[in-house]
């Protein structure tokens, strides 16, 4: 890639994550907070501290102090990269947390284009905004720090879904707004509805083009659908001997593991090739190997060195 392309991809990345900090605030400063909901993460946290001492600590100050303390983290595991577009993520993200109350019209409060009276329906859509948000940072290799950087680290050893990690850290962080004078298990609720929200829907956004299906095909010309996918398609095949138990004849049963986004144009081929195909289609959680996924154990591989020696 050259120089001029590699500048222009940056410039698209951070005018994204711009963008997308800008819908994950508004998840907080347009609809959560107005309607006094903390969900999970760090800015549930700087959201609870923000009503514990009735807004004299606003969750922008907050926000930038806690994270200042986990960048070091992220940065030493997750490399140079990741460290400087979570820099801009969290100067960016605390801007538009102090500016987007400023505006009235960009708050979910009465009489403003954005009002939502039902409390429930508040936290649906700001946990599906903050999905949108995380997601799209995190694809373009930013985080907006705090319990991101703790997902992404686990994640890039273990086999275990950001989704998961907020779920499992955020259940404290949720459960602490009942600290707060005021604050009823139902404000709780409220927050709970938010996470799952967002948790289920950060899975979805971030698994969606990595899920992965397998597909069994019985046919008369497997030869030629095996061809078509390996050189056109561009993917393994695998040949099964099989019996027909009915009619006593052997046969090879096609085996196609694909990312479930190519599931459609390999079941065109399957169709023009010989109509009458039998195809049998399963989803898979996690496929590992050449062209899907590393096997990810939480133990790094070492070099192993075989010196050999002459007898």
């Amino acid at each position: 890639m050259t120089k001029g392309k590699k500048l222009f991809q940056g410039i698209c990345d951070y005018f994204v994550i711009t963008v997308a900090a800008f819908v994950y605030c508004m998840a907080w400063s347009s609809f959560l907070i107005p309607h006094d909901i903390a969900s999970g993460g760090v800015v549930g946290a700087c959201t609870i501290i923000q009503f514990a001492t009735f807004g004299l600590v606003p969750v922008s100050f907050s926000f930038v102090v806690i994270n200042a303390v986990l960048l070091l983290l992220g940065f030493l595991i997750l490399g140079k990269g990741f460290g400087v577009k979570t820099i801009y993520v969290i100067i960016i993200t605390t801007l538009f947390f102090d500016l987007i109350p400023r505006f009235a019209w960009l708050t979910s409060i009465e009489g403003q284009p954005l009002f939502i009276s039902d409390k429930l329906l508040v936290s649906v859509i700001g946990g599906l905004l903050e999905a949108i948000g995380i997601n799209v940072i995190f694809q373009r290799g930013g985080s907006t720090g705090g319990t991101d950087v703790i997902a992404l680290i686990l994640n890039k050893f273990w086999p275990i879904t950001p989704g998961k990690v907020y779920l499992y850290t955020d259940l404290f962080i949720i459960a602490s707004v009942l600290l707060v004078p005021g604050k009823t298990v139902q404000d709780m609720l409220y927050g709970y509805i938010t996470m799952v929200t967002f948790t289920l829907m950060l899975d979805f956004f971030m698994m969606g083009r990595t899920s992965s299906v397998q597909v069994m095909i019985f046919s008369e010309k497997t030869s030629e659908i095996a061809d078509y996918i390996v050189h056109q398609l561009d993917r393994g095949v695998t040949a099964i001997k099989s019996v027909g138990w009915y009619s006593k004849k052997d046969r090879d049963v096609l085996l196609v593991v694909t990312r479930k986004y190519r599931l459609s144009a390999l079941t065109k081929a399957i169709k023009q090739i010989d109509r009458k195909a039998f195809v049998t289609i399963t989803p898979t959680s996690s496929v590992y190997g050449e062209g899907f996924e590393e096997i990810k154990t939480g133990i790094e591989r070492k070099k192993l060195k075989v010196s050999n020696t002459d007898e």
